[in-house]
């Protein structure tokens, strides 16, 4: 019996002629990620960085958007060999690393996503999603082929070395959070400050000069179409959670009448 894997987040944008649109799943949900799986969007972004997600639940979101045509990126929460072995093993073969600000960072990452000799990841195939418990032939000999490593550029010493990171053997293309790199540059909760944008340009153009693709994570509609008119290959512009906030609340002001106000102490 065998069983073929799909096709990785670095196949996908080698292929692609335009932009990779993608949506962040921060719920820990499998039915919000299966909800944004079959939305017609191009990728998700399983976050275990920043939401309430651990292996089972991790698993459970990508069962449910594997019976769509979307691709699954796992965020782990830090680049260490450990978790970034659970994560494969469950069958992720897109992975982004967080917070990582040079080539050293981003070799040892990459280690940790390759067998030995060339890395260091801990051989359990045969029990494992990963590997369909041994039912895709050959897994061992060409995992890195059915892994994809991305790494997250998210501040200000990161978009320095932008080209020396991007240039790494094993990754396979960069990631730029401007909340972080904003926070890093003295102007946190500014995503759109003009230093900023300039930033997560000049991270642009470093990424690309080491020949890998770039993207960029970018709620707000303006900036996202600016970041895909400047290059982005791949690009996120909302959230679950976000999505359901901001719906929420349009219904709550839509059928809900506003507090009268009262006369006596708008008049003290």
């Amino acid at each position: 019996m065998t069983s073929s894997l799909e096709a990785t987040l670095r196949e996908r944008l080698t292929s692609a002629d335009r932009a990779l649109v993608g949506g962040w799943v921060c719920s820990g949900s499998p039915v919000m990620a299966e909800i944004m799986a079959g939305s017609g969007l191009d990728w998700i972004l399983v976050d275990m960085e920043h939401a309430p997600n651990g292996l089972e639940s991790v698993l459970a979101q990508l069962h449910a958007a594997s019976a769509y045509d979307v691709t699954p990126v796992v965020r782990v929460p830090v680049g260490d060999a450990v978790t970034i072995k659970q994560v494969l093993d469950l069958g992720a073969q897109n992975l982004l690393v967080p917070m990582v600000s040079s080539p050293e960072q981003a070799r040892e990452v990459v280690a940790c996503t390759q067998y030995p000799p060339t890395g260091v990841r801990g051989v359990g195939s045969a029990l494992a999603r990963s590997g369909r418990w041994n039912r895709v032939p050959g897994y061992l000999a060409e995992a890195a082929e059915h892994v994809a490593l991305f790494v997250q550029i998210e501040t200000a010493d990161g978009v320095e070395r932008a080209e020396e990171i991007a240039a790494v053997e094993g990754v396979d293309g960069v990631f730029v959070g401007p909340s972080d790199l904003a926070a890093s540059m003295g102007r946190i909760g500014q995503q759109t400050h003009p230093e900023v944008v300039d930033a997560v340009h000049r991270a642009f153009a470093g990424v690309r000069a080491a020949g890998k693709p770039v993207g960029v994570n970018a709620f707000d509609p303006q900036a996202a179409r600016a970041y895909l008119e400047a290059g982005a290959s791949w690009i996120l512009v909302g959230a679950d959670v976000a999505l359901v906030a901001r719906g929420a609340e349009k219904l709550a002001a839509d059928f809900i009448p506003a507090e009268p106000r009262d006369e006596q102490n708008t008049q003290e």
